[in-house]
């Protein structure tokens, strides 16, 4: 390819065919060091330097360039162009005429935008064949001066301590512009064009940064500054924009508190404290709220047993003082303090000094009616346990405080809860007025509480309330007792069973109680010939036989000793059941009849067990009378249906026997012929006695004839069951039993009521009305309605 491209002020060389839409010249008229080639034939190739056009051209369109080609005569090739600005976005920008290869400029151009464009050029034959290789062409935008400069914020904030050394560093302003930073047109100068008088920064042209360059910033004269910023291009000479500079001063201790005046007068009452006597008010300059400004005050003279006190009013700044401890009018009417305030923060070291740092404060003391004073509150005493009434407590007096006024104290109980102690009004004597009980709920660990109020006659009057406690002081008033073992049988031998455990108690309370001592009775040598009594722990012991001991009851005596000071001792009888027993220990059921004894039973369990065995021997004689005379008149003689043999033993056991086949437990003849029964001259244990009889005493009874008619019935009843009660050989004992076996049969019919009222639908009970009142209540439950 031939050709050459020429750009020189809008020439072209004929031979490279390179137009510029202006005249045609002679290089050498422009470029006469130039020579024109020789004549021969050249290189063939497009050599396109750039083309620069200057952004916002407005005369439009607008040539650029032309190229040409040497390969077929003019008017026989065809031109175009590709690449962004033509056929790529942004379209249209450039056109070429495809006959003349001239390029033209079709729109305006905007340097921001697009700053180059990089195009392709072709030349073709008509048939559309390619002439030439495509080369590249570029187009320079030349940046114009179009678009201002610009702040990146609207504010700019800055903070500096105030006092600060000329050159501190404040904040940096920053700036934008969008034209070509390699040209004058992006070359940018900051200002300050406003800030006050005087002056107090200076902003660097190039780099925006604010600084102070004098001294005598005072936050308290001036807290926030308002700068005015500008900033220009061309090197300041050309576009500007303005922007603003918020600096805030920040604050120092540079300013000491002081009081308002030099002296403050209150007052404050007597015999109060935690209250609010008055305030102190202070000036500072510094920042509100912040630790410069801040008080804290300081006491400094007149307050040696510190009974006031100053803090600090956070919202206000202002010393609030306050009674801490309880002032008396008595010893001292007046107060002088010196107080002095600073701030919570150090002052700085330049700052001068507060001249009213320091105030005087005087404090005149109200008098009051004060409540009297116990001296010792509480106040604890002791007291034996007993103490019959009338017995001296303590004399629990106060003392009224306001010795110029002359008053009268009186005295009473506040709380008392048992009524037991008695306060004379007058002198705060106090003694007891009844016995204490040691079982009383209000006593806690052996103390007593009371509280008692004393009260004076001023207007209005004034009331102390003092605590009493009152210790309970153990005495050793009871001896022990012995506590009966579930079972008091043993065996008879000595080397069988676990022997009879025996226990104590002692209504005393510790020391007066266990450990306790047991002791077979010193006045019945033979026991401890017979019987061993090893102690176990403080409070139990263990009775055993020495030697082998005949079955039977066996009666012994026990000396019981606490450990109280002096001790308590207690002589008790011991009811033992010695039986037969098996290998394991427990007695054998053929000894159940000897079990008849205890170890002592209580009168009150002593009368129920009677009652209940007399209404049970009632029950029966109703029931066997009613199934032996239900058919016979009411007339027929009643005597005969005592002969059957009724087997109504109640027989009262230790001991599980073997029921009514158990003849053993005592002969039944007894119930029916009280009269023959043989003098009580066994040996211990052999007779079955009962134990609310005399010891070793029976009385024998008289002879009783046998009722001749129903009327006589009832006295024979009654006779009978009065000579039961007062025998102590017969039943009933004092033992509720309970049967393991209770033989294999009975030979008398049953004794229920229920059971017999089912084939007794017609028996006539109307006779019982005879019988006396305690059958007529049977007669209306039994007889026809």
């Amino acid at each position: 390819m031939d050709a050459a491209l020429l750009l020189t002020l809008g020439l072209f060389a004929q031979s490279l065919g390179l137009s510029w839409g202006v005249p045609q010249l002679r290089l050498s008229t422009l470029y006469p060091w130039h020579q024109p080639p020789a004549l021969g034939r050249v290189r063939r190739a497009w050599v396109i330097p750039p083309i620069s056009v200057s952004e916002n051209h407005k005369r439009l369109p607008y040539p650029l360039v032309q190229i040409k080609s040497d390969k077929q005569q003019l008017g026989s090739v065809i031109y175009s162009i590709q690449g962004p600005g033509v056929d790529e976005e942004p379209q249209g920008v450039f056109f070429i005429d495809k006959f003349s290869g001239k390029v033209f400029l079709n729109k305006m151009l905007d340097r921001e935008k697009t700053d180059r464009f990089r195009l392709r050029a072709f030349a073709l034959d008509l048939g559309g064949s390619t002439l030439e290789d495509p080369t590249d062409l570029e187009i320079v935008v030349v940046d114009q001066n179009d678009n201002r400069p610009a702040f990146l914020q609207e504010m700019f904030m800055g903070h500096v301590l105030e006092g600060a050394a000329p050159g501190t560093f404040v904040t940096r302003a920053e700036a934008t512009d969008a034209d070509d930073p390699e040209t004058d047109n992006a070359a940018l100068r900051f200002s300050i064009l406003e800030q006050g008088s005087p002056e107090f920064f200076s902003i660097d042209e190039h780099t925006g940064e604010i600084r102070t360059v004098q001294v005598g910033l005072d936050r308290e004269v001036v807290a926030v500054y308002n700068l005015t910023l500008q900033v220009a291009d061309m090197s300041g000479d050309g576009l500007t924009a303005t922007a603003s500079a918020i600096i805030s001063l920040d604050d120092i201790n540079d300013n000491a508190p002081e009081f308002t005046k030099d002296e403050f007068f209150m007052e404050a009452m007597e015999a109060v404290s935690g209250v609010d006597v008055g305030r102190l008010q202070v000036e500072d300059r510094d920042l509100p709220g912040s630790p410069n400004w801040m008080a804290r005050f300081t006491i400094l003279e007149g307050n040696p047993d510190g009974q006031f006190a100053i803090r600090t009013d956070p919202k206000t700044n202002e010393g609030v003082l306050s009674v801490v401890k309880p002032l008396d009018y008595e010893s001292q009417e007046r107060y002088e303090l010196r107080v002095s305030v600073q701030n919570e923060a150090a002052l700085q070291a330049a700052a001068p000094r507060a001249q009213h740092g320091q105030a005087r404060i005087s404090v005149w003391v109200q008098d009051t009616n004060e409540a009297p004073m116990f001296p010792e509150n509480p106040l604890r005493t002791s007291l034996a346990e007993g103490a019959p009434p009338g017995t001296p407590v303590v004399t629990f007096s106060a003392r009224d405080p306001d010795t110029q006024q002359l008053q009268r104290i009186s005295y009473s109980k506040d709380y008392d809860p048992e009524d037991w102690l008695h306060v004379d009004g007058a002198t705060g004597r106090i003694q007891t007025q009844r016995v204490l009980s040691p079982a009383s709920p209000f006593l806690k660990d052996g103390w007593y509480r009371a509280i008692i109020l004393a009260l004076d006659d001023a207007f209005p009057p004034s009331t102390a309330t003092g605590t009493l406690s009152i210790e309970i002081l153990e005495v050793n008033d009871h001896a022990p007792a012995l506590a009966l073992p579930p079972t008091s049988s043993l065996c008879s031998e000595p080397d069988q069973g676990p022997g009879l455990l025996l226990g104590a108690t002692d209504e005393d309370l510790p020391p007066h109680g266990a450990p306790f001592h047991f002791q077979l009775s010193p006045r019945v040598p033979e026991l401890s010939r017979n019987w061993s009594l090893s102690q176990i722990n403080v409070s139990h012991a263990r009775l055993r036989p020495r030697y082998h001991i005949p079955e039977g009851l066996h009666r012994l005596s026990l000396l019981l000793r606490d450990s109280g000071q002096p001790p308590q001792q207690r002589e008790q009888p011991l009811n033992v059941t010695v039986c037969r027993c098996g290998p394991d220990g427990t007695c054998l059921p053929g000894a159940a009849a000897l079990l008849a004894g205890g170890a002592g039973v209580s009168l009150g369990a002593l009368v129920i067990v009677l009652s209940s065995a007399l209404l049970l021997l009632l029950l029966v004689l109703l029931a066997a009378l009613r199934e032996r005379f239900r058919r016979q008149t009411r007339d027929k003689s009643m005597l005969h249906g005592l002969q059957d043999d009724l087997r109504d033993n109640i027989l009262n056991y230790d001991e599980q026997g073997g029921g009514e086949e158990d003849q053993d437990a005592y002969d039944i003849n007894q119930l029916r012929h009280p009269t023959e029964l043989t003098p009580l001259n066994l040996p211990l244990g052999t007779p079955s006695l009962r134990r609310d009889a005399p010891f070793g005493y029976v009385r024998r009874q008289p002879h009783r004839a046998l009722p001749t008619s129903p009327a006589d019935m009832a006295n024979f009843i009654s006779d009978g069951l009065e000579a039961a009660d007062n025998d102590p050989s017969v039943p009933p004992y004092d033992t509720a039993l309970i049967y393991d076996y209770e033989g294999d049969g009975s030979v008398a019919g049953t004794l229920s009521s229920i059971l017999s009222s089912l084939g007794d639908e017609d028996q006539d009970y109307d006779y019982l009305q005879d019988w006396g009142p305690r059958f007529a209540r049977l007669a209306d439950m039994y007889g026809n309605p």
